[in-house]
């Protein structure tokens, strides 16, 4: 039986794309240059692309999640400065010679990105529309129009409602429900992914290293 696959998880933060890839078939290890005490696998504590160059090549692959203020239109209108740590990123993810994912928000500098969102797949409650540039082929599902009504910001979702998870939103319970998430905090669901992005990217990928490291397809 074949051992699973490592993924290294750049910018980690509490773990939402880890448990995808986790699901996915992965082993998954951690680094985000700030304690993550509630991130469900091994965690180290490490600024992400001295990391990656140090030691990226020792895994099968690689997720990478920049900080995305830079990008955020929120962070635009308040006139904050924030680093654009996309391109260094890619840089080190080159040169690691591995399969590779980036994400971000919309209006991040991706490469012809996929963007995936809640209403493509079931048991989501959340819009969340998210952009990943890969170095394998990413099938993207149907995107249905966004029919259910989102909560406004900062209070409780009401019935048959998707939620609005930033800010200082109301309902961290309901929140875990509606991204799929269980164990964060407050802090930790306003920054994550829903795992079931990268579950299916985590597919995708499996089916692009089944070749190299001969897994069972």
């Amino acid at each position: 039986m074949n051992a699973r696959p490592v993924l290294l998880d750049l910018y980690c933060c509490a773990g939402g794309a880890a448990r995808g890839y986790a699901d996915a078939g992965f082993d998954v290890v951690g680094v985000d240059i700030v304690d993550q005490p509630n991130y469900p696998f091994e965690f180290h504590q490490a600024d992400a692309i001295e990391f990656v160059t140090a030691h990226g090549g020792g895994f099968d692959a690689v997720h990478a999640s920049p900080p995305c203020q830079r990008y955020s239109l929120a962070q635009r209108i308040r006139s904050r400065e924030h680093p654009d740590l996309v391109g260094a990123t890619r840089q080190a993810l080159v040169t690691t010679g591995r399969p590779w994912v980036i994400e971000n928000v919309e209006g991040a500098p991706l490469e012809n990105p996929v963007l995936l969102c809640g209403a493509m797949f079931p048991g989501l409650r959340v819009y969340r529309h998210r952009l990943f540039e890969t170095t394998f082929p990413l099938p993207v599902p149907p995107h249905p129009q966004h029919m259910a009504r989102l909560t406004k910001m900062g209070r409780p979702p009401a019935a048959g409602e998707f939620m609005h998870v930033v800010g200082n939103f109301s309902g961290v319970q309901q929140a875990r429900e509606a991204m799929g998430i269980d164990w964060m905090t407050r802090d930790g669901l306003r920054e994550a992914i829903p795992p079931a992005y990268t579950h299916h990217i985590g597919g995708a990928l499996l089916r692009a290293l089944t070749p190299r490291l001969g897994l069972v397809a």
